[in-house]
């Protein structure tokens, strides 16, 4: 949006709309961030204190990037308000911290990272007596997230379940009970529970979603058309009073229905809010004038969608070609080849290339290809840094630190390094502190009293209330020299030693990898300001912790954490992965039936197509400057080779649907870029 010196006709008019309900339907390229930051300063300038207007959007980054923008827009001072912008989970963290006690939670819950979830997941599947192969802890956690995504709580899971449903499903309605269970006799909630929870309480205390609407008389959603029917109920509720509301988003961008995302919100927003101003931003300023052709052509093919035509007001450029290679090893070594030739011309350089695939077994031959000629790439999505197991070892000292009676955290570095806290003792206390109503770290110290411990496993108690007594006075230590003192008690460091003593390197990599969650929380410490006294410590610690693992899973929904894409490297990544990014050059591969559209939509009938329609679309709009699309006449499949088709979305994107015919595999000649032109082979020289 950059290249927009000011504010166009229809950006004008979004900014400048009547309050009340607005929708602005934002096409691909058409700067809605830009819109939401200046209707923020539009509302200031017009008397409103800028700590009354909320701004909701769904990603860290984002939130962040628009914060900047406002105080820079808004030329805020120092300690001026500021408005309240951040993601809907963070939202709830805040709510939640005040409305806690009404719904039994305590005040100090934990939020539960990803693999807290999974061990969680996998003692109530023992309890059950479920083997993994009838139910594994990842699949029990999916159907879990899936309940919760549509409001469904534990007791209503069973009735919920369809005629044909599988023992598993069962089992798993069975598994969420637990599960739920377990959660509260901790006191912790996972992702999924901030906004449940939320929910609830809004649905069963109106004065307490009253006090909350209150805060605010101006809400902003970005990305609307992403919204879940809980995130939607959750906006809703806090923007039903003052009915400022201002959504922002693209229904021919909508791709997430199988994370819970409704398209029917934004759809049907005018109808849910009578009186509705609805804004449409056209003028695209990203693509040239014949990629935005293709993405028009491509998407007039859905059926029930708002009706919008970009309009590129980007220099021209070249028509998007069409690669059709033999099978998918050809199909990697030609777009390597293309994407050589044009680094080699000068026409791009690697940070502005993209391979685009749609699921993430097709990297593979592109991965052995790039390697092959020694291409640097960065293939999104791979491990997250926080799902290291000595950064999520430290994570649990600093919950210990501020909450010893955080059972979770207790129970993953009590013994971690070894002091004679055996698995057996950790489970036979938990038992006990389970039956009693107390915490592990209550039994643990009331066995020691009570002699029921070995001498050994006294000691190790010992130790440990020696590092939960820094808390005391850590305010002026401050947090980052506290937590190093903390891991210097623990030994931690000669524990990473000893574990890895064939391979120091490795030690001392993940040594490094400890000291930048202790940089992480310094410049955490830096940015809030240190905590005066112990519970100020204690809240800054909290804080911290919050955020990250909001950070950590937001990055695990997302399929990649796209801060990543940094440095000068080609980028590998999933259609999904790529949406909110941008690249002179993308190459979007497997273009065939069955990939793209994904063989589940052909089964699942036009709303599942027009999803991978508008996936393709969210492809397509990737590109800036240049844009090809490829295919494979046969690809192998269990070892033999299989006849492939062209994407139904070629013969579209082309303004040849008519051609195209549902049928059973067959190799066939892929449509042409220009309609009535022989079909065109855009293909680079191999070596």
């Amino acid at each position: 949006m950059d290249a927009a010196p000011k504010l166009n006709a229809a950006q004008m008019q979004a900014v400048t709309a009547p309050v009340g309900p607005l929708l602005v339907l934002a096409g691909a390229g058409t700067g809605k961030t830009r819109v939401v930051i200046a209707r923020i300063a539009h509302l200031a300038r017009r008397g409103n204190c800028p700590s009354r207007i909320l701004a909701v959007t769904f990603t860290n980054k984002a939130a962040r990037e628009m914060l900047g923008r406002a105080n820079t827009l808004l030329q805020r001072k120092k300690d001026a308000p500021r408005p309240e912008i951040s993601t809907i989970h963070s939202l709830c963290v805040r709510i939640l911290r005040r409305h806690a006690a009404r719904l039994g939670y305590p005040e100090r819950f934990t939020i539960i990272d990803r693999g807290d979830q999974e061990g969680t997941a996998r003692k109530v599947l023992k309890e059950l007596k479920v083997p993994e192969a009838t139910l594994r802890p990842a699949d029990l956690l999916d159907r879990v997230s899936r309940w919760k995504s549509v409001g469904i709580r534990p007791d209503d899971a069973f009735a919920n379940l369809s005629g044909d449903a599988d023992e598993s499903w069962e089992l798993a309605a069975a598994g969420y009970r637990r599960y739920q269970q377990a959660l509260r006799a901790t006191g912790a909630v996972d992702f999924d529970d901030l906004l449940l929870v939320v929910d609830e309480l809004f649905t069963t205390h109106e004065d307490a979603r009253r006090q909350e609407a209150s805060r605010f008389d101006h809400l902003l959603v970005d990305e609307y058309q992403d919204t879940s029917g809980i995130q939607e109920r959750i906006l809703a509720a806090l923007a039903r009073d003052h009915r400022s509301l201002c959504v922002v988003g693209d229904d021919d961008q909508s791709i997430y229905a199988w994370r819970g995302a409704q398209i029917a919100h934004i759809l049907d927003f005018a109808h849910r809010w009578p009186g509705a101003t609805v804004v449409r931003l056209e003028e695209n300023y990203r693509s040239t004038p014949e990629i935005i052709k293709a993405a028009n052509t491509l998407i007039a093919h859905n059926g029930r969608r708002h009706g919008k035509t970009l309009v590129s007001k980007a220099p021209s450029g070249v028509p998007p070609t069409i690669m059709q290679a033999q099978d998918e090893v050809d199909e990697s070594q030609r777009v390597v080849s293309e994407v050589e030739s044009l680094l080699r011309e000068g026409a791009t350089i690697l940070a502005e290339t993209a391979i685009l695939v749609r699921t993430g077994e097709q990297t593979r031959v592109f991965e052995q290809e790039l390697r092959r000629r020694d291409i640097a790439y960065e293939l999104i999505g791979s491990r997250s840094f926080f799902d290291r197991r000595e950064v999520k070892d430290v994570m649990a000292f600093l919950r210990l630190l501020v909450e010893p009676d955080d059972d979770l955290a207790l129970s993953r570095i009590a013994n971690v390094p070894p002091r004679g806290l055996s698995a057996h003792t950790i489970e036979k206390c938990r038992t006990a502190a389970s039956l009693a109503g107390h915490s592990l770290w209550h039994e643990l110290q009331a066995a020691r009293a009570a002699g029921r411990l070995t001498a050994a496993a006294g000691t190790g108690i010992g130790m440990l209330e020696r590092m939960v007594a820094l808390r005391h006075g850590a305010a002026v230590a401050g947090a980052a020299e506290t937590l190093r003192t903390l891991l210097d008690q623990a030994d931690y460091r000669r524990h990473l030693d000893r574990e890895y003593e064939e391979d120091l390197a490795e030690a001392e990599a993940r040594w490094q990898c400890v000291e930048e969650v202790a940089n992480a929380l310094a410049h955490y410490e830096k940015a809030h300001g240190g905590g005066r006294d112990d519970e100020g410590f204690a809240r800054l610690v909290r804080g911290f912790l919050d955020d990250l693992i909001l950070e950590v899973t937001e990055a695990e929904r997302h399929e990649t954490d796209k801060e990543k894409g940094k440095g000068n490297k080609l980028r590998l990544m999933t259609l999904h992965a790529a949406k909110g990014l941008e690249f002179d050059c993308v190459w979007m591969v497997g273009m065939e039936e069955g990939i793209l559209p994904h063989i589940r939509s052909l089964n699942d009938g036009l709303q599942a197509i027009d999803e991978e329609r508008r996936l393709c679309y969210v492809g397509v709009t990737r590109a800036r400057k240049r844009l090809s699309l490829s295919l494979c006449l046969t690809r192998m499949k269990w070892g033999k080779t299989k006849p492939c088709r062209p994407s139904r979305f070629l013969y579209e994107l082309t303004g040849q649907a008519e051609k195209f015919q549902e049928q059973p595999a067959a190799p066939a000649a892929a449509p042409s870029p220009t309609k009535g032109k022989r079909p065109a082979k855009r293909v680079a020289k191999r070596r």
